[in-house]
């Protein structure tokens, strides 16, 4: 099985500013909660969910579309639905943004049936220091790529963090694929 897939193009320059600028618009909330707690030293971020957004439903349309045809070429999981909602996340220097190492797969209705996980990078690579989205499937680490609308997918078991922000800000859409039970 690879380990990751990168799609350079998944989203265009326009459709990224487009993305962001109604994310903006909207309340983004402390996505530092882990468990019910607060945990900053794991995560610190802000999100919002485009459930919340009507103005974003095409954005889930483009990625069941490139999740099938990445599914179709690297992993061959069994996939049945987009069962989440897609969500933005906004990591910047001044909160000393983050996400720690972790597995997107886990307990709750959700995370036991995530199978694939779906990162895009919204913002221009020039825009923000640090930040990087690293992917661990064994004891060797890659980089995902930093390009504008590049989307990254992965088994939502791998390991994986966003490095602390240095310099300016970060945006990514990430979402979820389900199917049933890994076995």
């Amino acid at each position: 099985m690879i380990p990751h897939i990168s799609l350079p193009n998944a989203l265009s320059p326009d459709e990224c500013d487009r993305l962001i600028a109604l994310i903006a618009a909207h309340h983004l909330k402390d996505a530092g909660l882990v468990g019910g707690t607060t945990a900053h030293n794991i995560r610190r971020a802000e999100i919002a969910w485009l459930d919340d957004i009507p103005e974003a439903a095409w954005v889930l349309d483009r990625m069941i579309t490139l999740t099938a045809q990445a599914n179709r070429e690297a992993f061959q999981f069994d996939l049945t639905d987009f069962g989440e909602s897609p969500q933005v996340a906004r990591y910047t220097a001044e909160r000393e943004g983050h996400f720690d190492w972790h597995s997107d797969i886990g307990a709750g209705p959700w995370a036991a049936k995530r199978k694939l996980t779906i990162v895009v990078q919204l913002s221009d690579p020039a825009s923000y220091e640090g930040g990087t989205l690293e992917i661990r499937p064994d004891s060797n680490i890659t980089q995902a790529p930093r390009s504008r609308g590049a989307a990254t997918i992965f088994p939502s078991f791998t390991l994986h963090r966003v490095t602390p922000l240095t310099a300016g800000t970060r945006w990514s859409l990430t979402l979820w694929s389900h199917g049933p039970s890994f076995r």
